[in-house]
């Protein structure tokens, strides 16, 4: 069975999905795009209301289902458009994370981080620093459910 590395002559290519926030973090991705700063093109966007929708199941699921990292943006802590939004989601993934962590995921795969509607460019650096972060982890292990296989 030839694996996804060989086809691409050797060289692996970390899968993210990107979970954005309506309102701030998406509209950064989109300023990016129209200005046309370059970034990796690794991520696979999700667009939700808002970071704190962002059920941390989505996440795990994300590493169960072939993801092998996962980036979460919203709204800088104060400028949320549904008040405190992010700042549920801050706690969530504070918990998540040492959740994930016990669980033997390294911490550099999932991320969090502020982006808002101005910053493009900004938006554009943290996908590339995550990119490379989760190359240098190399490939998820595959998280299997319990009583199952992950196939």
């Amino acid at each position: 069975m030839v694996t996804e590395a060989e086809q691409n002559d050797g060289e692996w290519e970390p899968k993210i999905i990107t979970i954005l926030c309506n309102w701030c973090s998406y509209a950064g991705a989109d300023l990016a795009g129209v200005s046309r700063i370059q970034y990796p093109p690794n991520i696979r966007i999700v667009r939700v209301p808002c970071s704190g929708r962002v059920n941390p199941l989505y996440i795990i699921k994300s590493l169960q289902l072939g993801a092998d990292g996962v980036l979460v943006s919203g709204c800088h802590p104060g400028d949320c458009h549904y008040t405190s939004g992010n700042y549920y989601a801050r706690r969530r993934f504070t918990i998540l994370k040492s959740l994930l962590e016990s669980v033997g995921i390294e911490p550099g795969r999932v991320n969090f981080s502020w982006i808002s509607a101005a910053e493009g460019e900004r938006f554009a650096q943290v996908v590339s620093e995550v990119v490379e972060s989760v190359k240098t982890l190399g490939p998820a292990r595959r998280l299997v459910r319990r009583g199952g296989s992950n196939e």
